[in-house]
């Protein structure tokens, strides 16, 4: 029996990044066919189209510059534990998603979706892109396997804006106020970063 889980997340959320891992981690961990797909969150829905300094946001977000950077530090501490080497200071920029979020839904179409996703997490944890930038990411789809012209075509015009208000139904209908957000099967729901323990867990309690 084949598992589907569709994953609520936002591209700018490290604990999204966090969960992708462990749950790729719980997938090699078990014999189960599991189909993974995944739909947009907006943590900041009322960012500019350009997006804004990242120390501004954060300073705004968490009360000082300094808290954020203690965060930060966990967070990379965190990452460290899963392979993944989260680089803020190189983050200029927190970014508008709705097009990153796009890219993703057009990925779909062309069957790598996941190497669009894991393309734009690492580009801006690791590497410090902007996300919201046009060309960061028509270099994304195309460093995933999209044809260059297809994807300029497509953030030149307004394809698949209406996802956005399709999975703000989806993230309401589950209760979803966070990312990342699991949904197994269509039944079983992980909220958080869980342990890969939890997934496969989770996969077993749908097959039986």
């Amino acid at each position: 029996m084949e598992v589907s889980v569709d994953v609520i997340s936002d591209v700018i959320c490290p604990w999204c990044y966090i969960g992708k891992r462990r749950l790729e981690k719980a997938i090699a961990a078990t014999d189960t066919q599991v189909s993974v797909r995944w739909h947009p969150f907006q943590l900041n829905p009322q960012m500019p189209k350009e997006g804004i300094s990242r120390k501004e946001y954060r300073t705004r977000k968490f009360g000082s510059w300094e808290r954020s950077l203690e965060l930060d530090a966990k967070m990379v501490a965190v990452g460290e534990s899963e392979g993944i080497h989260f680089a803020f200071d190189k983050i200029s920029r927190t970014p508008n998603t709705v097009d990153a979020h796009r890219l993703i839904w057009f990925a779909d179409q062309y069957g790598c979706q996941d190497a669009v996703v894991e393309a734009l997490f690492r580009a801006y944890f690791t590497e410090g892109q902007d996300i919201g930038a046009r060309e960061t990411l028509v270099n994304v789809g195309v460093e995933a396997g999209l044809d260059r012209q297809a994807v300029e075509s497509m953030l030149d015009c307004n394809e698949g804006l209406d996802l956005i208000a399709k999975s703000r139904e989806m993230s309401q209908q589950f209760g979803v106020d966070g990312v990342p957000f699991f949904i197994i099967n269509q039944k079983l729901t992980l909220a958080g970063a869980q342990d890969s323990e939890m997934f496969v867990e989770a996969f077993m309690q749908v097959q039986t």
